[in-house]
């Protein structure tokens, strides 16, 4: 049928009204905030950027804003769900295809045909986290400008990234350090302490080591974050958005340095490595300098990457910082680079040179926007490859194993009995016990989605015996992260160019058996088991000590330490409970640990022998 002029005109018209219209209705956030996420000396509240969400939420049919918990001090912890209409309509739908992919034994007969069928339906799952490390500040503004260009715009690239994908947004993992930050930060405005970190740490506990808890799980954010995110919808991608010193890269991405932790799976390293590479090719090609790959930060610990023990691949990103919201001016002849690479030459792994300068809020959140949306169009036009890749992780992940292959991991219950001699602790004997240890080891892999079984006798080697225990099989979807948790690590030998040891970034042990005094015993294939009721916790017992608390002081510097920090955490979530059994145990306040932070000026004072004994 053929369409007469006026007639085109007039729908030509309609659609650019309905357009006109949504960008209308869409709030953008300098019409909450009052400012644009990016302007110099400008950082938001927690509450504005809540209200900003809560507004997005109302206007826009493709954003589901929701509270999940609450952080450590209180504040709601919140998740933005960001796609097409017809996608949120069908959420429920599309959690169960990501459900029965990463658990390929849940597809049952036929898999590879069901599979099929649920890969040719199936969106990718993005993940955008921002905020972990409250001083990196460009990561929770940019999270607002994310959100506003996929609630409203209606360009033919975000309308492919909305019909493809489903992003899960989180506008920052550690809400309570934005206001901690803001409030240093608005204090200092015009002073010369402008743009310094503030004298207490950003997280109440463990400050920058919020981003050190995705193997442990012991703060309230990442407990929100595991269980309602990362459990709940498998995401094959993870963008982790931060910040980095300002005198080197102006951005890094994957693919990651030497070592990657042998438990993480092949097909992990090549998605960050095809993604990353494709994140920096576009943005090169888009007048953005100073990128490097494959330098500085390793995937050598699941205590960052969660996620590349669950299926899914972690994209880093570590834009260069100012002074928070203060800009700075950086010589070419101040830039230095870091391992891998020196920013003031160009190389395959850095490239184009940044000729320094001055350096903005704005061009943080410049470099994160434009970061966030390669990514996502990534994601969103190769989404087939995506979910088959996902899948091909947990079918590896589940399959048989063949003779001789370990196969498990045995947890048994009984461990020594221990006696204070002379100030010396002997053992007594083996004993079953109480064991909070193994227990609390038992709970972080379960957090983690970890099958742990209980049994009661086991054949192996055609030969059974009877043991009271716990078995991890290996052949299940998270069956390398028990493995990476249980066994010792081997950091390899690494060498420069020069044949000099090479520092490592980060983290290079994460072996909580060791940690919790755990004991474990491999299991090769074939073997056979059969289940018990419930498995006794076993641990140590330490006599002839001291009934009573001890009155604990803390020492509280000026200058923000995660040491003390994590104190605190231990002694609010473990207190010290002396030989429960005895009958003043059951009185109110027995064995609750009684702690005082102590200042400078305590210390000045002196006397503290009077006020506390340990």
């Amino acid at each position: 049928m053929r369409m007469h002029r006026p007639a085109l005109l007039s729908l030509a018209l309609s659609l650019l009204f309905l357009v006109s219209a949504r960008a209308a209705v869409v709030p953008a956030p300098e019409e909450v905030l009052g400012f644009r996420p990016g302007d110099d000396r400008k950082l938001a509240s927690w509450q504005q950027v809540l209200d900003y969400f809560k507004k997005l939420d109302a206007a826009s049919d493709r954003v589901r804003f929701e509270e999940l918990g609450k952080s450590t001090m209180g504040r709601p912890f919140v998740l933005a769900t960001i796609s097409a209409p017809e996608n949120l309509a069908r959420l429920e739908e599309y959690r169960q295809i990501q459900a029965q992919l990463a658990d390929p034994r849940l597809l049952g007969r036929d898999a590879e045909r069901k599979a099929a069928r649920l890969i040719a339906r199936g969106k990718t799952i993005v993940l955008i986290t921002c905020g972990v490390h409250s001083d990196e500040v460009g990561s929770y503004l940019s999270s607002m400008l994310i959100a506003h260009r996929l609630a409203s715009s209606d360009d033919a690239q975000v309308r492919k990234i909305l019909s493809e994908t489903i992003v899960l947004l989180v506008p920052s993992l550690n809400p309570d350090g934005v206001d901690i930050i803001k409030d240093w930060y608005d204090q200092t405005l015009g002073t010369p302490y402008e743009g310094t970190e503030p004298p207490l740490l950003y997280h109440k506990y463990v400050g920058h080591d919020d981003n050190r808890d995705w193997y442990a799980f012991t703060q309230a954010e990442t407990q929100l974050t595991v269980e309602n995110i990362h459990n709940a919808w498998h995401p094959q991608i993870v963008h982790d958005i931060h910040q980095q010193g300002e005198y080197g890269a102006r951005l890094f991405l994957p693919p990651y340095m030497e070592p990657v932790e042998p438990n993480v799976p092949k097909q992990i390293v090549e998605g960050y490595t095809e993604l990353g590479n494709s994140i920096a090719a576009e943005l090169r090609a888009s007048g953005f300098k100073g990128i490097t790959t494959d330098t500085t930060y390793d995937a050598w610990t699941p205590a960052r990457a969660y996620s590349h023990y669950h299926g899914g691949v972690r994209i880093l990103s570590e834009t260069a910082s100012c002074k928070l919201a203060t800009p700075v001016t950086i010589k070419f002849e101040e830039l230095r680079g870091s391992i891998g690479y020196d920013a003031r030459k160009e190389t395959d792994k850095f490239k184009p040179l940044w000729p320094g300068g001055e350096w903005h809020l704005r061009d943080i959140t410049s470099y994160m926007t434009a970061a966030a949306f390669a990514l996502l169009r990534h994601a969103a036009g190769h989404r087939a490859e995506w979910l088959q890749r996902f899948y091909s992780i947990g079918k590896d992940a589940v399959r048989p194993r063949r003779r001789g292959e370990l196969s498990g991991f045995l947890l048994p219950p009984k461990v020594a009995r221990v006696r204070n001699v002379g100030g010396v602790l002997r053992t007594v004997e083996v004993v079953a016990t109480s064991d909070d240890g193994r227990e609390r080891l038992i709970n972080i892999l379960r957090s983690g989605g970890v099958e742990v079984q209980d049994i009661s006798r086991i054949k192996v080697d055609g030969k059974y015996r009877d043991e009271v225990a716990s078995l991890i099989r290996m052949d299940q979807p998270y069956g390398n992260f028990a493995k990476a948790l249980l066994e010792a690590q081997h950091y390899p030998d690494l060498r420069d160019q020069n044949g000099n040891p090479q520092q490592p970034y980060d983290v290079t042990a994460h072996t909580l058996s060791l940690l919790m005094g755990v004991t474990f015993q491999p299991v090769y294939a074939p073997f056979e088991y059969d289940f018990y009721g419930a498995v006794p916790y076993m641990g140590f017992v330490v006599e002839g000590v001291d009934k009573y608390p001890a009155k604990l002081g803390v020492y509280k510097s000026h200058v923000p330490a995660i040491d003390e920090g994590w104190t605190q955490w231990v002694l609010d979530h473990h207190p010290i409970r002396m030989m429960p059994w005895l009958p003043e145990a059951k009185m109110p306040g027995y064995g609750s640990t009684n702690y005082s932070l102590i200042e400078d000026a305590d210390v000045s004072a002196g006397n503290l022998r009077a006020k506390y004994n340990a």
